[in-house]
């Protein structure tokens, strides 16, 4: 499993955890069963605190992602394709804000946004 963190980056590293695993996840880099690395091998890989890697972790957990089995792991869950669904959702709403701010900032209408993005859909 392969995940770069950018110290440089706004984003917590944390958060930059669970987005390349779930990254991962959707597409189908990581399955159902498979065991993500642990705690302490992850932080040693990505030096970097165990409590980072361990919330990443138990969010991965709560929004159902993974399953940690004491004393065996972490294990990448079923995908829920909802929840895939809803999570690829907010990263392209998330990417079509940041597209209508830059046409705001640099002085286009909200009207010949509107009209680009449905050119754009008919191809």
């Amino acid at each position: 499993m392969k995940i770069i963190i950018n110290t440089s980056s706004m984003v917590p590293i944390y958060e930059q955890i669970i987005d390349q695993i779930k990254t991962l996840i959707r597409n189908g880099d990581l399955k159902e069963n498979d065991q993500l690395p642990s705690v302490r091998t992850l932080s040693k890989e990505l030096r970097i605190s165990a409590l980072t890697v361990k919330k990443a972790y138990d969010i991965l957990e709560n929004e159902g992602f993974t399953i940690t089995i004491h004393g065996k792991g972490t294990y990448v869950t079923a995908p829920n394709t909802e929840l895939l669904l809803e999570e690829q959702k907010k990263e392209l709403e998330a990417d079509l804000e940041k597209a209508i701010q830059k046409g705001r900032r640099c002085g286009i209408s909200d009207e010949d946004i509107r009209n680009l993005f449905e050119l754009l859909l008919e191809e």
